[in-house]
């Protein structure tokens, strides 16, 4: 029995430049950090040599070829296991259509567990690396690759997308009563909405041919920078602006993104004392989050009531093996 775990993520700024139509042409970043929220994937022998799955829906086949689930197919083929092997996923809260990058982090905790399942270590950056082929190059989802970096590496880190295919994830050293400020400062909603990132994000993507969307993203990005030098200038005193600007930035890229309802919720969280904040993910539904001096949450809460609180603190581990018990 192999048991996987790994977290979900909470983009700050700069998202959007992790897809090929930005970063192919000019260097992206994205500031993010993932969340103590995770997907487990747990994966056992089979005794009779066919894949059993169980995720929303329960498959059992005989080959990696039959299997319907395009990650766990792709995934499988890609590690070249035949078969003879069950796989069961869960998750701490509702994945599909969240903004927190549920997909990627699936991905990545199945390719740990096959690995460990064949008693081999894949390194984060293979884990990364890996599950952005499986989704953006076998499955042809037009994603980025914040998202696999983010789950695979853990912490808060500014990952940078080169125009060569690489990718540089740096830490962001700051002390750990900045990050404890930063978390009790955070507040998350559940809209109750879901939707397609894959189709929220085509649209983005195409937009970014056009030369006024493109010149938005390079100050998003530009916005992860500063965002990186002010955690670590000691100080959170710009952090709710840049969130502001990057949230509005993003508004423009897409008419997908936002709609008169998110901008209520967005207007009545600054309302009530917000300083900044954002719709986590590609947009238009998902979970949304302000930062907002602690004292002010009360107000917001109350003036979002229609939305569900959900409290969320960092995860500084990323992606592991947490039970390991391999097959006689």
């Amino acid at each position: 029995m192999i048991l996987s775990k790994t977290p979900l993520r909470m983009s700050y700024v700069g998202g959007g430049s992790d897809m090929p139509a930005f970063y192919r042409e000019e260097l992206g970043a994205v500031l993010s950090t993932s969340i103590d929220k995770y997907m487990y994937i747990a994966v056992n022998p089979k005794f009779d040599g066919r894949i059993r799955l169980s995720y929303n829906q329960t498959e059992e086949v005989d080959t990696p070829a039959q299997v319907a689930h395009p990650l766990v197919r792709e995934a499988l083929q890609l590690l070249s296991i035949p078969g003879g092997i069950e796989i069961a996923s869960m998750a701490d809260i509702p994945s599909k259509g969240s903004g927190l990058g549920s997909s990627s982090s699936y991905t990545v905790g199945l390719l740990n567990a096959l690995y460990a399942y064949k008693n081999q270590f894949a390194s984060k950056a293979t884990l990364a690396r890996q599950a952005c082929e499986i989704e953006i190059d076998r499955c042809g989802e037009p994603i980025g690759k914040q998202d696999q970096y983010a789950a695979a590496f853990g912490g808060l880190n500014l990952i940078r997308f080169h125009p060569d295919e690489s990718v540089s994830v740096d830490p962001v050293i700051c002390s750990p009563s900045l990050l404890t400020t930063l978390e009790d400062s955070t507040l998350v909603f559940f809209t109750g909405r879901t939707r397609s990132a894959s189709a929220v994000l085509a649209q983005q993507s195409k937009a970014l041919a056009s030369p006024d969307r493109k010149a938005l993203m390079r100050r998003m990005v530009q916005l992860a920078f500063d965002l990186k030098t002010e955690l670590e200038s000691g100080t959170l005193d710009h952090f709710g602006a840049i969130l502001d600007e990057n949230w509005q930035l993003k508004t423009q890229l897409s008419a997908g993104i936002s709609d008169p309802q998110i901008d209520g919720w967005y207007e009545a969280g600054m309302r009530h004392g917000a300083l900044g904040g954002k719709l986590l993910g590609a947009g238009n539904g998902g979970f949304m989050m302000f930062f907002a001096p602690p004292h002010t949450h009360a107000a917001i809460t109350a003036a979002l009531s229609d939305l569900q609180p959900v409290k969320f603190n960092f995860d500084r581990t990323g992606a592991q093996i947490v039970f390991y018990q391999p097959a006689a």
